[in-house]
C-alpha cells in the first residue's frame, strides 16, 4: 500500500520507495502536505517495465513494511529472558503478543530502524533511532480493557533514563546507591522515549481506581484477596541433615532458582507444589516460606522514603490512580505521586516551606490525567516489579501475552531443549 501510494505522487526510484518503507508516518503526509508534490490517479499512471534486481528489492521493501504493519498494530514476537514470571513463563519461551487486545499504540519515535527496538543489532550502545520527529501519544481503541491478573506486555517506566554501561539495572536505584556524581562519572547515561525503552513482562495485579496492599506476601485488591496464579513461586529456606541436595535432584522438581547459604540451608524459589515435594525428601528437615515482617523499611522498595515503612511482603495500601480521579497531597505523602506528577505527566512539582507548588501553584490535591497499573512477576521474590519503581502509566502499555508458541531450555541440546509439554500453550 505504502509503495503504490508513492507511485502516485511518482516516487518510483528504490531510495524513495526505501524512505517511504521505512519512515511512512513522516514521508507519506509530507508528500500529502508539500506544494511541489502532485497526486495522480493510479489509473493514469503508465505501467514502468522493473529489471530482476528492481523485482527483488520492492519485494523485500513489500515484506518490510507488511512486518513492519503486523508488528506495530497487531501482534508481535518477543522472547522471555529473565525468570521473574517463573514458572508461569521460564527463561527461553517464545510467545505473541496482541497489540489489538488493549488497542495498538501509534509508534511515538517513528523514525527508527527496521526490527529493532532501542539499539542497533551488532552493537550494545548504538541508538536504532532519531527523535527528529515525536508524535503525541495515541492508542486506537482496543477490544478490551487490562483486566486484573491479565499477563501485560510494557515499557520500563525507570527506563527513561539509562546507564548505558549497567543496563540491567535501574539508573534510578544506581543513584540511590552511588550518588548521581559518581553514576554520571563512570557510566555513559542516555535518555529513551517512552516507545523505545526496553520492554518488560508481568501481571498486572492492580487497575486504575483500585485499592492495593500486600500482607504477608498475598496480595488484596480493593479489600479481597487477588488468588494466586497457579505457578506462582516464593522463596523459601530449606534446611537438612547435613548431606548435600544434587541438582538433578532439583531438575526432577523443575527447581532453578538456588542458592546454598550454608552447608545444611538452600534458598530456593518454588511453587507451593514442588515446596511440598521437596519436604517429602529424607535428608530435608525444614522448608520455610520466607516472608519480611509488617513495618520492615527497606530502602529499595518504592516509595523509598521512612514515611512508608514497606517491603515486597507487606506493603501498602495504595491507591492506584485512574484518569480524572484527585487525591489529596502534601509533604507527607508527595512521594507516592511526585514521578507521575512530574514525568508521567509532564508538570513541575517544588516542596517550599511546607507547601507543595505544581507548576508554580500551591496545590493541595492533584487530578491524574492518565490511568495507571500496578504490574508484578510471578517469582514473587525474584523480581524487579512495581514494588520497586512504582506505577505504570497507560501510555507504556504494549501488549497482552497471548500465546507461547516455542519454549526452548537454554541448558540443553536440540533437540532436548525443545520444552514440548510448554510448547503451544496459551498464557494465563
Amino acid at each position: 500500500m505504502v509503495v503504490e501510494t508513492l507511485k502516485c505522487f511518482r516516487k518510483d526510484g528504490l531510495g524513495e520507495q526505501a524512505l517511504g518503507v521505512l519512515f511512512p508516518f513522516v514521508y507519506l503526509p509530507y508528500l500529502g502536505f508539500a506544494p511541489n508534490e502532485e497526486y495522480t490517479h493510479p489509473d493514469k499512471i503508465a505501467p514502468v517495465k522493473k529489471s530482476a534486481s528492481r523485482e527483488w528489492a520492492d519485494a523485500i521493501i513489500f515484506a518490510v513494511i507488511a512486518a513492519t504493519i503486523i508488528r506495530t498494530f497487531f501482534i508481535e514476537a518477543y522472547t522471555i529472558p529473565t525468570s521473574s514470571m517463573e514458572k508461569s513463563l521460564l527463561v527461553g519461551d517464545y510467545l505473541f503478543v496482541s497489540k489489538l487486545s488493549y488497542g495498538p499504540r501509534v509508534p511515538m519515535t517513528p523514525i527508527a530502524f527496521p526490527f529493532a527496538h532501542h539499539t542497533l543489532p551488532l552493537t550494545e550502545q548504538t541508538r536504532s533511532y532519531v527523535e527528529w520527529v515525536k508524535l503525541p501519544y495515541y492508542r486506537f481503541p482496543g477490544l478490551r480493557t487490562i483486566q486484573n491478573n491479565d499477563v501485560v506486555v510494557f515499557n520500563y517506566p525507570d527506563g527513561d533514563t539509562v546507564a548505558l554501561q549497567m543496563q540491567n539495572r535501574s539508573y534510578y536505584a544506581l543513584v540511590r546507591e552511588m550518588g548521581r556524581d559518581m553514576v554520571w562519572r563512570n557510566y555513559d547515561v542516555n535518555a529513551r522515549p517512552v516507545d523505545k525503552r526496553e520492554n518488560y513482562i508481568k501481571r498486572c495485579v492492580g487497575i486504575p481506581g483500585d485499592t492495593l496492599e500486600i500482607i504477608d506476601g498475598e496480595i488484596f485488591v480493593n479489600g479481597n484477596l487477588l488468588p494466586f496464579p497457579d505457578d506462582v513461586q516464593f522463596n523459601y529456606q530449606v534446611i537438612t541433615d547435613g548431606s548435600q541436595l544434587h541438582a538433578r535432584i532439583l531438575s526432577r522438581f523443575d527447581i532453578t532458582d538456588v542458592f546454598q547459604r550454608g552447608a545444611n540451608e538452600y534458598i530456593m524459589a518454588l511453587t507451593e507444589e514442588s515446596a511440598a515435594k521437596v519436604s517429602e525428601l529424607g535428608v530435608v528437615q525444614q522448608v520455610r516460606k520466607i516472608t519480611k515482617p509488617r513495618n520492615y523499611h527497606e530502602n529499595h522498595i518504592f516509595p523509598f522514603h521512612k514515611n512508608f515503612p514497606w517491603n515486597e511482603d507487606n506493603f501498602g495500601p495504595v491507591y492506584i490512580p485512574k484518569r480524572g480521579s484527585t487525591v489529596d497531597i502534601n509533604p507527607d505523602n508527595i512521594m507516592l505521586w511526585e514521578r507521575i506528577i512530574e514525568v508521567y505527566e509532564g508538570n513541575t512539582l517544588e516542596v517550599r516551606d511546607d507547601q507543595i507548588l505544581i507548576n508554580g501553584i500551591p496545590a493541595t490535591t492533584f487530578t491524574f490525567e492518565m490511568d495507571y497499573y500496578w504490574l508484578v512477576g510471578d517469582n514473587r521474590h525474584n523480581s524487579a516489579d512495581s514494588r520497586y519503581w512504582g506505577f505504570v502509566p497507560d501510555d507504556h502499555i504494549v501488549g497482552r501475552a497471548m500465546f507461547v508458541w516455542l519454549s526452548l531450555d537454554k541448558n540443553r541440546r536440540f533437540p532436548g531443549n525443545i520444552r514440548f509439554n510448554k510448547t503451544f500453550r496459551a498464557i494465563r
